[in-house]
């Protein structure tokens, strides 16, 4: 990869020149949301970058929207489509190579440079997208069969739907927070003797708080109501990619769930990485997800076999007293439906996709045991304890404690990475 004139990245950094994430920032000069991108420990504002006399012949595919990165949201910028993102990509990796072919732009101009160029730690992150609606699949295979296999046995751990179709359920968007975001344990009805009958529930903050390790995919450009997307034009619809944790309440949830699905045991927080990685940015890391043994429907069949990404993920739970254990590294590989199968069948019968909805893979574990995404089959179940640095122990989180997700792929000098989706848990609210 082409080395960067940017001072501050280290080859280590999930922020190379080869990724390029957008995100939404604000600074102590501008408080209003505005987009960048980042680079290394930095951020380059890219309103203030737009105000630069050349802007509109750095950046020809986005000459009747000169101040499209002064808006608090990327949604105008995902709605012009993959094509767009991608030119766009380019000339900001253009400017910040060492051997930019527009040196006075950045590089020598070193009034905008030192204006434009902010350091990630003096800046604030917002959440990057609008998000109108969110839709949550089911697609770790591994957590789909260890969650099933804990409550009805390995026979029929799998529901008979589940190989012939994407699995999901509508989530809340009002409730996604940006990483950083602290997290209320909620209250709910939840049961504390399971074997008394009648069942007889209680009010009261859940006992089981959880989490869930997943990858979250931005619409792009919508589709008319009425339409479908077909599998092979869905890479088009897709703008990028964030880390998602999904927090669930088990307890609230195994009480509620039936017959509906999950509502109060899901709906009180979902965090997402700040920074969106462009799907061009992740496409040298394809791979082949889990085998489906079952023939698809063909609006399901991709004709492919490389149609997930080999993201190295891992998930730190961190103490109220500071010390932080890695309890799970996994990959995102392990996924039974891909993105663009999950957008072809969510849009099957003419559900309109809008510039903005965020999509949930679900729940991704590997096939061993610190491989998991998920406190609930760490603990198997809240059974068995997991240990943690200091011999401290969890089944599920306590107050004050914090879980931190990455998300890396490639080597040193071209990582293209995530960065943290962080929350920290704090105490109910007393009724």
């Amino acid at each position: 990869m082409v080395s960067t004139w940017v001072p501050g990245v280290p080859p280590d950094t999930p922020f190379s020149l080869a990724n390029i994430p957008f995100g939404i920032i604000s600074s102590p000069a501008d408080p209003a949301p505005h987009a960048a991108i980042a680079i290394g420990l930095y951020a380059l504002d890219l309103k203030l970058l737009s105000s630069h006399a050349s802007f509109a012949d750095l950046f020809p595919v986005l000459k009747d929207h000169v101040g499209i990165f002064s808006k608090p949201t990327l949604n105008e910028f995902a709605a012009l489509g993959r094509p767009v993102h991608r030119e766009v990509r380019r000339a900001i990796q253009d400017l910040l190579s060492a051997e930019t072919s527009h040196p006075e732009v950045l590089k020598d101009n070193a009034e905008l440079r030192e204006t434009a160029l902010h350091h990630r730690r003096t800046v604030k992150m917002h959440l990057p997208m609008s998000i109108g609606d969110y839709t949550d699949f089911y697609a770790g295979f591994h957590h789909a069969y260890a969650v099933g296999a804990m409550f009805r046995g390995p026979q029929t751990a799998l529901q008979p739907n589940y190989t012939h179709l994407p699995v999901g359920y509508h989530g809340r968007s009002s409730s996604i927070v940006v990483s950083g975001t602290p997290i209320t344990r909620p209250v709910g009805q939840i049961i504390i003797d399971p074997t008394a009958e009648p069942k007889q529930p209680t009010t009261a903050p859940t006992r089981r708080l959880d989490i869930e390790l997943e990858l979250g995919c931005f619409i792009a450009k919508p589709n008319e109501m009425g339409s479908s997307i077909k599998v092979s034009d869905a890479e088009d619809h897709i703008f990028g990619y964030v880390l998602l944790n999904d927090w669930s309440a088990r307890d609230i949830q195994a009480w509620e769930y039936v017959p509906l699905g999950p509502f109060n045991g899901k709906n009180f927080a979902t965090s997402i990485s700040p920074w969106v990685v462009l799907a061009d940015a992740l496409e040298p890391f394809r791979t082949r997800g889990i085998d489906n043994w079952t023939p698809l429907q063909g609006y399901l069949n991709e004709g492919k076999e490389a149609n997930v990404f080999d993201i190295e993920l891992q998930v730190d739970l961190q103490t109220p007293q500071g010390d932080a254990t890695t309890i799970c590294t996994t990959s995102s590989k392990y996924l039974i439906w891909s993105f663009p199968q999950m957008i072809a069948h969510h849009s099957l019968g003419g559900c309109p996709m809008r510039t903005g909805d965020l999509l949930g893979s679900g729940t991704i574990s590997g096939p061993s045991i610190r491989e998991k995404g998920s406190l609930l089959e760490l603990s198997e179940g809240g059974k068995k304890d997991i240990m943690l640095y200091g011999m401290d122990v969890r089944r599920f989180l306590k107050d004050g404690d914090a879980v931190i997700i990455r998300g890396t792929c490639g080597g040193d000098g071209a990582r293209v990475g995530f960065g943290e989706c962080v929350g920290r848990v704090l105490s109910a609210i007393p009724l």
